[in-house]
């Protein structure tokens, strides 16, 4: 099957560091990374040399308004006789990273450091809010750190890592 492993969609991220290094995690697994919104940094050529980013030519980057066309444009660009189904990952979701089904394709949906998705939106599309677990007295994890672990899951449930 071809296209990529999974696509990683950040919704109006606020903060640099984060999206740089899920930029870099995208670089290395493949995964197209969707900068969803209005972002609260500066993305030009020029920003991306002075921080260092020596990867950020490696990420298949894609800039949308908001989740409907970003979710429109991965669709149609995914291969004949695929879906991607969408993933919105929130600490308010019941269901597991873990128990989660991904397909290739999916697009994995994670909102800003300071508010997570829209309240509105999870609500709509309950069916699709994933969290993961937090055992422990924290109730979040740095945006980077989250998309890290989905990533890998779901690649570990594809398959993709034994390659």
């Amino acid at each position: 099957m071809a296209g990529p492993w999974f696509h990683v969609a950040l919704v109006e991220p606020e903060i640099p560091p984060n999206t740089g290094n899920i930029a870099r995690l995208c670089a290395a697994t493949g995964c197209p990374l969707h900068l969803i919104g209005p972002l609260g940094f500066d993305i030009s050529e020029k920003a991306v040399r002075r921080a260092g980013l020596d990867y950020w030519h490696l990420v298949a980057l894609h800039r949308h308004e908001d989740l409907r066309s970003a979710e429109e444009q991965i669709k149609a660009d995914s291969p004949a006789g695929t879906s991607p189904r969408t993933w919105l990952m929130s600490g308010r979701g019941t269901r597991s990273h873990v128990e989660t089904p991904y397909a290739r394709g999916d697009v994995l949906v994670f909102g800003c450091e300071s508010r997570g998705l829209p309240r509105q939106l999870l609500e709509e599309r309950s069916g699709e809010v994933v969290a993961i677990p937090m055992p422990g007295a924290v109730r979040s994890l740095n945006l980077a750190n989250a998309v890290a672990i989905v990533v890998y899951e779901a690649l570990r449930q594809v398959g993709a890592l034994r390659e």
